[in-house]
């Protein structure tokens, strides 16, 4: 049985559809990410999981409890990522979790969940003096002082540096490890391919697909993408080119100046291939790089759109 079930959730503010029709479920320990660009509905949708916005229609089950008759034990069960207002600047790290603890009747220890976010050594700092990607560990710190069995993360990286935010992926890899089950949302591709277990993209509040990041990429395309610079200009490049056209394992190829890229169902042995060519013809290749289709490939392919804030 799933620990979160989602049935078709609607949600209106005026005239806008928010959530129109969104149904998922989530297993006990996975990493659940929901992806979208703003606007899409994924905020909205998490909040009504929370329990911070009623639905206009359907039906949200946590651990086979509902909101309207079971909200008290839910609460006991979840936790949330605060917004940084929900903070007590003038307390410390630590006194900022010690009252969030006070709120629980088990709570994890202080000193344990300090480590996990690796705040220890800032623990006396006041909350007003921390960076971002330290409050932002600190919000993560409050979601977890309960104890809780899931955990609702929202945007927890957005507006941080490149190293903040992969302190907040290991984070969230830490907690999968100790069996908790997190639901995700993000802008960033990367971050949802790293982490999660399955990937739900929604746009104009509708889910458009959702399944495991390696399963979408391989769904969208078996293609992938060679490219090859070389140093003996554009002869080489069209020659090379002709010859990748004769090979059962290249599907087409785009040729520009010296650089030619070609998409292969085997790019191995496309590459096997080529270079006997080139060693054969005597030319020398600069550089060579096979891409790989990742969950941005995914997203405008399913969507139709270019990625946007």
């Amino acid at each position: 049985m799933s620990l979160l079930e989602a049935r078709n959730l609607k949600k209106s503010f005026g005239t806008v559809k928010a959530v129109d029709g969104i149904s998922f479920s989530v297993e006990a320990g996975e990493v659940f990410t929901i992806i979208g660009p703003n606007g899409a509905g994924k905020t909205t949708t998490l909040e009504m999981v929370e329990g911070l916005q009623p639905p206009d229609g359907g039906s949200i089950s946590i651990a086979g409890l509902t909101w309207d008759k079971d909200a008290f034990a839910i609460k006991l069960m979840i936790g949330v990522q605060p917004q940084s207002g929900a903070m007590f600047d003038l307390l410390t790290v630590k006194e900022n979790l010690e009252l969030f603890a006070s709120f629980y009747p088990k709570p994890k220890s202080t000193e344990e969940v300090l480590e996990m976010i690796n705040l220890s050594d800032h623990r006396s700092k006041r909350v007003k003096s921390l960076s971002g990607g330290q409050r932002q560990r600190l919000a993560i710190g409050l979601a977890m002082i309960s104890d809780p069995s899931i955990i609702f993360l929202d945007e927890p990286t957005t507006g941080l540096d490149p190293q903040a935010r992969r302190n907040i992926w290991d984070i969230v890899l830490k907690l999968k490890e100790l069996g908790k089950t997190t639901i995700l949302t993000t802008h960033y591709m990367e971050e949802a391919e790293k982490l999660s277990d399955r990937v739900c993209i929604v746009d104009q509040g509708r889910i458009v697909t959702l399944d495991t990041p390696a399963a979408l990429i391989e769904r969208l395309t078996k293609e992938r993408e060679v490219r090859l610079t070389f140093q003996d200009g554009e002869e080489a490049a069209k020659e090379t080119e002709r010859m990748a056209m004769g090979e059962s394992t290249v599907v087409r190829t785009l040729r520009e100046g010296s650089s030619l890229k070609l998409w292969s169902v085997q790019p191995e042995e496309t590459l096997y291939g080529l270079f006997g060519f080139t060693k054969e013809q005597g030319y020398r290749v600069e550089q060579v790089s096979i891409r790989e289709m990742s969950l941005e490939d995914v997203f405008i392919a399913f969507t139709g759109k270019e990625w946007r804030d």
